[in-house]
């Protein structure tokens, strides 16, 4: 017979063996180590078992009545919403949250010579004279635009697009996106 103390013990064992079952855990063979009291306990737990006197099953219970909140749909932008912001960010050259000016770069490497051969509305084409190996046109592309801009190598950056012909070039100097875009323009010719 068993006292209280022990049913209450006992109660919460098939409690955690019933969860251990709802688990999906008792398809894994146990090892040997595993003493047969509880090889007994587990087999038990694997076969229905009707539920004990004076335990009570705890259920959740979901609302069904509550509706979730509908999002507003968003067309659009409000006109004058961006200001200047938005004709700053059009063109390929633009200014990140960070406040420097990216340029975004459609490079040609393997030119004879290296120049700006447009300016479009989506990106900038330099063709490039270096073999696209060993990031020589990477570093070619820097040297050229750091000459085009006027300034020096370490304030160019190639941001990303290393393996790419889509590139994104960082510009950290005092030069605005309209000053930086007008020299690449004048460079065009």
């Amino acid at each position: 017979m068993l006292s209280r103390s022990g049913v209450a013990v006992f109660s919460v064992f098939i409690r955690s063996l019933s969860t251990f079952r709802q688990t999906g855990l008792n398809r894994l063979p146990l090892p040997d180590s595993v003493p047969v009291l509880c090889r007994r306990s587990v087999a038990l737990c694997r076969c229905r078992l009707p539920p004990l006197p004076g335990v009570t099953r705890r259920t959740r219970s979901f609302s069904t009545n509550r509706e979730m909140p509908k999002k507003e749909k968003v067309k659009g932008k409000p006109a004058g919403a961006g200001g200047a912001a938005d004709a700053e960010a059009s063109g390929p050259v633009t200014r990140d949250k960070s406040g420097a000016v990216t340029v975004t770069v459609h490079a040609k490497p393997g030119s004879k010579h290296s120049g700006i051969t447009e300016v479009s509305a989506e990106a900038v084409g330099v063709a490039i004279a270096a073999p696209p190996t060993d990031g020589e046109a990477n570093a070619e592309l820097i040297r050229y635009l750091a000459e085009v801009l006027d300034l020096k190598k370490s304030h160019i950056s190639l941001d990303k697009g290393s393996r790419s012909r889509d590139k994104l070039i960082k510009v950290d100097s005092s030069l605005g996106p309209e000053e930086v875009l007008r020299r690449l323009q004048q460079a065009a010719g």
